[in-house]
């Protein structure tokens, strides 16, 4: 999508801090981080969000998580333990119309639900 802005990272035309990348997901450092590891991984076919997932893209959730687990070995969270986010419409907080997983770690978290 044109005006997307992750697709803009994913095409290289935004720059970012990649973490990891395959064939089909992009992984890169959030700028405005909530977390001393705080690393977006989205797929690189433009899916708006969880509601735009289908039986023709799942498959893309299993590659998105397979590669959480690699970005948490990379960002050396993977031991101590992470939190992993995903925000669906504006109501569920999606500020980006990509769907994209937020891992975060570094830190204990509390107990809360957020």
């Amino acid at each position: 999508m044109a005006d997307c802005v992750f697709c803009k990272i994913i095409e290289g035309s935004i720059p970012s801090s990649k973490v990891y990348e395959d064939d089909s997901i992009l992984a890169f450092k959030d700028i405005n981080p909530a977390a001393p590891v705080h690393v977006l991984v989205v797929p690189k076919t433009h899916t708006e969000s969880l509601e735009a997932l289908n039986e023709e893209n799942m498959d893309i959730v299993k590659k998105i998580h397979s590669a959480i687990q690699e970005v948490a070995r990379i960002m050396k969270i993977n031991e101590a333990g992470y939190r992993v986010i995903v925000n669906c419409g504006k109501n569920g907080g999606q500020t980006v119309p990509h769907l994209h997983y937020h891992v975060l770690g570094g830190a204990k978290f509390d107990e809360k639900i957020i």
